[in-house]
């Protein structure tokens, strides 16, 4: 037998990804209330406890956009648009579905899901668990080692890559510890994080290649030379911010005294 897996779920990620896979015209109650992202959870979350046979899973939710992140860097997702009307209120059914099955969730006032999947992920390893984070937010991808995959959505909420150390060495040609310094030097429209005018994903990797980490290039930032030089050593403030909101958190303060639901 092998060792015991949690499985750990990104709410609001999987909710959107599922919304914008079904077409809502086709998914509705009685009441006209829209259903899509609720069908497209639940049957993703049925075949994952199908298929992977979870020992532990839990699902975490954000709470609002509002989160540490924000108060350090106000323009944090600030160019993301509101969510479409026929999605709100869905949330909250999926929530609802995720309770009847019995299953733990979380969510914690001022951290984002991935930082609680983060804490969680921590906390699984000291218990000797196997840990399978199924989420949508590449950032993730910095958790990733021996006893941690994330299953990444590549089309919808069916279609899953399996992101192992390997894969993502092989997909980015970096190591899952180097992702976060890569995302920082080149930026991500979706968080609104500014990347460096002229340095692209090939440049960040070449720079990673060479110096081994974000810490070490700022170090010797001087040593870069070139127009990207110049570039890099004038977004250096920009590239540490960056840096710093990409790192997700794991000890955020969790309310664990009810456990995490163990699927036997």
């Amino acid at each position: 037998m092998g060792a015991a897996r949690l499985l750990l779920l990104d709410g609001h990620s999987l909710a959107y990804r599922a919304f914008y896979a079904l077409p809502v015209e086709n998914f509705s109650t009685s009441t006209g209330q829209p259903t899509n992202a609720v069908y497209g959870f639940t049957s993703m979350l049925v075949n994952l406890l199908r298929d992977e046979k979870p020992s532990h899973v839990a699902v975490a939710f954000d709470v609002s956009r509002k989160s540490f992140r924000t108060e350090r860097f106000a323009d944090y997702k600030a160019t993301r648009a509101s969510s479409p009307a026929e999605f709100k209120g869905q949330v909250e059914l999926i929530k609802e579905v995720v309770r009847a099955l019995g299953i733990t969730t979380f969510q914690v006032e001022g951290f984002e899901a991935d930082d609680v999947i983060a804490t969680l992920t921590t906390q699984g390893q000291e218990h000797d668990l196997d840990v399978q984070i199924v989420s949508g937010d590449r950032d993730t991808f910095q958790l990733v080692d021996s006893r941690t995959t994330v299953l990444y959505p590549k089309k919808g909420v069916s279609d899953l890559a399996r992101m192992t150390p390997e894969a993502i060495e092989e997909k980015y040609g970096l190591t899952p510890i180097q992702y976060p310094d890569f995302a920082a030097l080149r930026g991500d429209p979706s968080d609104n994080l500014p990347g460096i005018p002229g340095v692209g994903e090939k440049t960040a990797v070449k720079w990673l290649g060479t110096y081994g980490s974000l810490a070490n290039l700022v170090d010797n930032v001087d040593s870069v030379g070139g127009k990207v030089g110049e570039a890099l050593r004038e977004a250096v403030p920009q590239v540490l911010m960056n840096r710093e909101l990409t790192e997700l958190v794991r000890d955020v303060p969790l309310d664990v005294s009810g456990g995490v639901t163990g699927m036997a």
